[in-house]
């Protein structure tokens, strides 16, 4: 297992908008991976797929590992959760700054300590 993707990049110089996106993909394909076993048509998959990650659901699984994170985590998630500027549309403002937060967290742990995310998905639930 690897601790830390390399890239020709700084990852300091990486906006809180660009972790969050990167973050996004990373967790939808953790969750998809969870829900293969066992096999079911393609639709069930992507109908609990889509219940979990999206942004209710993304704010539901980070109050839940609010304890588990670290200082310098939660501030990944101070980061992320103010890099928000735009007014959602279907939800809460709240729960949109969540999610983008868990995200960006996702993001930045993907890209510097892989370990730690793993760590953290461990801790997950799904419902």
């Amino acid at each position: 297992m690897r601790d830390r993707v390399d890239f020709p990049f700084q990852i300091e110089r990486l906006s809180p908008a660009a972790l969050a996106y990167l973050g996004d993909s990373v967790y939808e394909l953790y969750v998809r991976t969870c829900f293969l076993l066992p096999p079911r048509r393609i639709s069930d998959y992507h109908d609990r797929v889509v219940a979990i990650v999206r942004a209710e659901g993304q704010a539901k699984q980070l109050r839940s590992l609010l304890p588990h994170l670290t200082e310098s985590e939660k501030e990944i998630l101070r980061q992320g959760r103010n890099a928000v500027n735009r007014k959602p549309q279907r939800l809460d403002a709240e729960i949109y700054q969540q999610a983008t937060s868990w995200e960006t967290l996702i993001g930045y742990l993907y890209l510097t300590n892989i370990q730690r995310l793993h760590e953290l998905f461990s801790l997950l639930k799904f419902d």
